[in-house]
């Protein structure tokens, strides 16, 4: 919710930024008068002036129709109640925006609308808003939104019945425009009725395939050994829709991770290996390096010293150097009681999944070695990648942005249906001018 936050703090500014303060009408008015009194607190005229100002600027400046004054002023002041009554309770809640968290944000809303902290206080100049103003509706937004995260967010569940539901009913909006850059070699077969021919066709196919996984280049590979009429452009065929792929491959290559090759497939011209070389339109896939990796962690605590922990954790390191099992150490002396009694072990890791200098040492360490002592936020470490693999992680993805969809529809209706809960149980009475 906090880039939803964001935005709508950015369109309130654009709006403050519109408007034109009326300071020397407001000079001339002997009085300020309550509008409305809101359960503790109370709405003032200028304050109903000042929005509905500001929200005319922004309907002209957008070219909108504007709703007669009247009209326009009740709802106004609705709105301003119902900010009244979250910005009560925030109080009441001992909620806080700090001054270098405001600092913070308008140099977001500065840099989002591509202008430095001095030339926004100068446009604010210019459209009669001062900076101090800017900074206390902001603030006051801020507020808002947090009341609102902290009581609508526990009212919305999304399920894990949900998520697939939902996936299901949309995995075919992508599958239509998604396009495939293919290349392809081809080990042709004359005539299947000659064993020897195709058991050499065959084994020429898997070595190619072999060596290509191996990390031989595809396309030079195709130049080089290929037998399809698209072997001197390297086996490229170019793009292809789903509904434009081969019969035999239509249900490989959606599935297959970009740049590698396919299995052996065989056809009645011989045998074939794809390649995808490219994605576009539809969904993407999201292909992460990982690691499997086990780990010792000594910890510092309350009585074992920072100094200490670094001894111990170096103790470790030379029975590791002199030959002892990296699992029974693990389970015999690592603090993390989730990966200890499992020799160490963290199973497979993707990028952002661990602290900085965890992640950074697991990224340079060879496979099948252990490291040398380090030191993360949780203590010091010693850890072991097992092995790398490339993840299709395309699945997860989509799942946890099914579930983000999802959250948002259901918190949008939480939050009206909260927002009317507050304004009938709050007290509002509306002076009559």
């Amino acid at each position: 919710m906090q880039a939803s936050s964001l935005t709508g703090i950015k369109t309130l500014l654009v709006a403050l930024m519109m408007a034109v303060a009326s300071v020397a009408q407001a000079d001339r008015q002997p009085l300020d008068q309550v509008v409305a009194i809101v359960d503790d607190g109370v709405i003032l005229q200028s304050e109903l002036d000042a929005r509905v100002n500001t929200i005319r600027s922004r309907l002209q400046g957008q070219g909108t129709g504007l709703p007669p004054r009247q009209v326009l002023e009740e709802r106004v002041l609705d709105q301003l109640i119902t900010e009244n009554i979250q910005l009560q309770m925030a109080d009441q809640m001992g909620m806080r925006v700090s001054d270098n968290e405001l600092n913070e944000t308008i140099d977001r809303i500065a840099r989002g609308n591509n202008m430095t902290l001095q030339q926004f206080e100068e446009q604010l100049a210019v459209e009669g808003v001062t900076y101090q103003e800017a900074r206390e509706q902001i603030r006051r937004e801020m507020l808002v939104s947090r009341v609102q995260q902290r009581q609508v967010d526990s009212r919305v569940r999304v399920t894990d019945r949900e998520v697939e539901n939902y996936l299901e009913q949309t995995s075919d909006q992508t599958e239509t425009t998604t396009e495939y850059q293919l290349a392809h070699i081809l080990v042709s077969v004359d005539n299947f009725s000659d064993q020897e021919a195709v058991a050499q066709a065959r084994q020429k196919a898997q070595r190619l395939q072999q060596e290509i996984a191996g990390g031989r280049d595809f396309q030079s590979a195709a130049v080089a050994e290929s037998d399809a009429s698209s072997a001197l452009e390297g086996g490229v065929m170019g793009w292809r829709s789903r509904a434009d792929l081969p019969s035999l491959v239509t249900d490989i290559v959606p599935e297959l991770p970009l740049n590698q090759p396919s299995e052996v497939l065989q056809s009645g011209s011989g045998f074939h290996i794809v390649q995808v070389l490219d994605r576009r339109g539809g969904e993407t896939r999201n292909m992460v390096e990982q690691a499997r990796v086990r780990h010792i962690l000594v910890r510092p605590t309350e009585v074992v010293s920072d100094a200490k922990a670094e001894q111990r954790i170096n103790d470790i390191y030379q029975q590791l150097v002199n030959g002892a099992d990296f699992g029974e150490l693990a389970r015999e002396f690592s603090d993390d009681p989730g990966s200890g009694s499992a020799g160490g072990d963290l199973g497979w890791v993707s990028p952002g999944q661990m602290v900085p200098a965890f992640e950074e040492t697991m990224m340079n360490a060879p496979v099948g070695e252990f490291t040398r002592p380090f030191r993360s936020r949780f203590g010091w470490h010693i850890l072991e990648v097992q092995e790398r693999r490339n993840q299709d992680i395309s699945e997860q993805v989509r799942a946890s942005e099914a579930r983000q969809a999802l959250y948002r529809r259901k918190y949008e209706t939480e939050l009206q249906n909260w927002l009317q809960e507050i304004r009938d149980e709050a007290y509002v009475e509306i002076k009559n001018s």
